[in-house]
């Protein structure tokens, strides 16, 4: 029998890969910058300000007519919260605390570990043997990162706060990966809802009781953490990623994701000068490792 199926042309897989490279890249700078943005005068609430601000501004002529009944639906609302806010505050809160390598292997590095368990949890969708045997190594690539501080191998001021806050990042992440597979939410809807309910929720408080260091940092910082983080994985991103999954097919676009924590660990030395330490190197490893063979096993 013949089959109707389209296979891709090779311009069209070659497209697929230049997209999802093109995501490892802006997922990596986002790393890269957020920590960039956390050693200077801006607080983690002006980094969540500049992104919403940002992002809502691009997305508000595009939101005029979301489809009637969006802003009293319960469930846009908790993916808004959970995957917009409360994922924002504890990222640039821990990128305050703790170095870009440990980002990496903590935010995307840890998501088929986090997605796996809470997809379990939340959906009955139990793993096979062998998707657990992929989760493995990004469990040691995480022991990794703790080892030093429990060792006391650690040179300067405890980074423990701040990966905690990094991994309560990644789990709301997970947590908000997980709704949107459960109830099947369209993809562009979601992406102007979270910017835009986010910004209505945060930005009253954040400029009436939060504490702000804008006054004390360049407009070059301020234009650079504001595009970037706004546009770029808030947007661009998230366009170029699902190009490249309706192209390549979710495994093999996540098996290129896990590029990202040694892209973003590797970026981290010459841009900021973090040390790679043999530890970081082993948890850069394992968990990039781990990501790849979660993607690729069923």
């Amino acid at each position: 029998m013949t089959s109707l199926a389209r296979t891709p042309a090779h311009s069209d897989i070659l497209q697929g890969y230049l997209a999802a490279l093109a995501t490892v890249v802006i997922w990596a700078g986002f790393i890269l910058i957020s920590r960039l943005g956390g050693k200077t005068a801006l607080t983690g609430w002006d980094i969540v300000a500049l992104r919403l601000g940002t992002a809502s501004l691009f997305l508000l002529p595009f939101s005029l007519s979301l489809p009637a009944g969006t802003w009293r639906n319960k469930r846009m609302w908790a993916m808004a919260l959970i995957g917009g806010l409360l994922f924002l505050i504890l990222v640039y809160a821990g990128f305050k605390r703790a170095p870009a390598a440990h980002g990496g292997i903590l935010l995307p590095g840890m998501q088929p570990f986090l997605v796996t368990a809470l997809a379990w949890l939340l959906m009955g969708a139990r793993p096979s043997r062998l998707r657990l045997l992929g989760l493995i190594p990004i469990a040691a690539g995480v022991g990794c990162v703790a080892a030093p501080q429990m060792l006391g191998a650690h040179d300067g001021p405890s980074t423990l706060s701040g990966d905690l806050f990094l991994l309560g990042g990644s789990l709301a992440w997970a947590t908000y990966s997980v709704l949107v597979k459960k109830w099947v939410v369209d993809a562009w809807l979601l992406t102007r809802f979270v910017a835009l309910a986010s910004c209505l929720v945060y930005m009253p408080i954040y400029l009436a009781f939060l504490p702000k260091g804008i006054d004390q940092t360049p407009m070059s910082m301020l234009l650079l953490q504001g595009l970037y983080q706004g546009l770029g994985p808030t947007i661009v991103a998230m366009l170029l990623f699902l190009r490249a999954v309706a192209i390549l097919g979710a495994e093999r676009t996540g098996a290129l994701v896990a590029l990202v924590p040694v892209m973003a660990g590797l970026g981290a030395v010459p841009l900021l000068g973090e040390p790679l330490t043999g530890w970081l190197v082993a948890g850069l490893v394992l968990v990039s490792g781990g990501a790849f063979l979660s993607a690729r096993l069923k």
